[in-house]
């Protein structure tokens, strides 16, 4: 398979699957090792964005996704104006970033930090898929912790957690949402924008 062929093959596969394709799946499926189908897939993902194509190859973690252009995402939701998602609150950003920086955590450590009952809202992000159940912490009562997923890194146009906006002083000793875990907050709803992150539904009451 040369070159052209191979990235047919790959172009054809990520558009017709639409969620993140794990790199070993498109090498036992192209009968490739992993340097080539990373290399071919990172080239095509240059072109793409050199060539300001209205479509985008994007890396998530071990997993390769084909999406749109973030700069196209004006123009995309006029089109699909009867389609658009309703955006996440303030409160689930903020449940959405505890978890994103301190993961993994409980709903326990999630209310300490907020001051508020958090069920609702982390119920409503594992409906969006945007955060998965993450085994339980081994202290009495064995309370659910919780992690973000590939959605998540997909919807703000992450490719690894290490693309975070950093935070110069937060830690899980902070029982407060800092300066610096605002300003993340406001760059992650920005990133929200483009990358078209959803919610249905209302949040909890104070």
């Amino acid at each position: 398979m040369d070159l052209k062929e191979l990235e047919g093959a790959i172009e054809g596969i990520l558009f017709a699957a639409g969620d993140p394709m794990p790199v070993e799946r498109l090498c036992l499926t192209l009968g490739q090792d992993r340097e080539t189908v990373d290399s071919v897939c990172q080239r095509m993902a240059d072109s793409y964005s050199y060539d300001r194509r209205g479509i985008r190859l994007v890396k998530l973690e071990n997993s390769w996704q084909m999406c749109s252009a973030p700069e196209q995402a004006e123009y995309i939701r006029k089109a699909l104006e009867n389609r658009k998602p309703a955006k996440l609150s303030q409160p689930a950003l903020e449940v959405l970033a505890i978890i994103a920086y301190f993961q993994p955590v409980t709903r326990a450590y999630i209310e300490q930090v907020r001051g508020v009952d958090s069920s609702y809202t982390v119920g409503l992000l594992l409906d969006r898929g945007l955060i998965r159940e993450a085994g339980r912490l081994a202290v009495p009562g064995r309370p659910m912790q919780f992690r973000t997923t590939k959605s998540f890194l997909r919807s703000f146009g992450l490719a690894t957690l290490d693309d975070l906006p950093e935070l110069a002083s937060a830690s899980q000793e902070d029982a407060q949402l800092t300066m610096e875990m605002e300003s993340a907050l406001r760059r992650l709803r920005e990133a929200e924008t483009a990358g078209g992150a959803e919610e249905r539904g209302g949040e909890e009451g104070p």
